[in-house]
């Protein structure tokens, strides 16, 4: 507790920051206050503003300003017949930046988590069946993160993309990265890469 009931306020709300624990917190608050007053009041208004503003997309559900996100605004992208499908907007970026991918999205904003409270209504899933019965898409691209939850998840959308005969279910490949060495690769990841080898060219 600090001499300052605003300042401990500051300090308890900087924590909701995920790494963010009170001494980070507490060196967070005294460098803004010493030497970045100006700069956090900006940061303020923009929060504010970007809480107020920001939404999901009415098509894929990532962050957007409008009621369309830029890559559901593109002709071209409205044309592709593949669908990824991902958990988070982060990882949308992380596609766009690879450069490799051209088709559309489905952000989940997390994964199947009964114990959580987490079902197919908090993920959109409802929104994902109506843009699946529209019969646009003819692949799903699952690109849940490698965990029992994301795995379980994965599962659940394979099968309402079942029920819309759709049967181009893939699923993005786990394994060794690229200029890692095998003795500093986890067991589980190695087991994946194993089982998801593919032919050598």
């Amino acid at each position: 507790m600090t001499a300052s009931v605003q300042l401990d306020k500051l300090i308890k709300a900087l924590q909701i920051q995920p790494g963010v624990g009170p001494r980070s917190a507490t060196r967070i608050a005294y460098h803004l206050l010493d030497r970045r007053r100006t700069d956090a009041v900006e940061l303020g208004q923009l929060l504010v503003s970007a809480m107020h503003n920001i939404k999901l997309c009415r098509c894929c559900r990532n962050y957007c300003d409008d009621d369309l996100c830029r890559i559901c605004k593109s002709p071209e992208r409205q044309q592709s017949k593949q669908l990824c499908v991902v958990e988070s907007p982060s990882d949308v970026e992380a596609f766009e930046q690879s450069n490799n991918y051209f088709g559309r999205y489905f952000v989940l904003h997390g994964h199947l988590s009964p114990i959580d409270g987490i079902g197919a209504n908090e993920l959109g899933l409802p929104l994902l069946d109506e843009l699946l019965a529209q019969g646009t898409i003819d692949e799903i691209i699952l690109a849940t993160n490698p965990t029992v939850e994301g795995d379980a998840t994965a599962s659940f959308i394979a099968s309402i993309a079942l029920r819309h005969n759709i049967t181009n279910i893939t699923k993005i490949a786990s394994g060794v990265p690229i200029g890692g060495e095998l003795d500093n690769v986890d067991q589980k990841t190695l087991a994946s890469s194993l089982q998801n080898r593919r032919p050598f060219k």
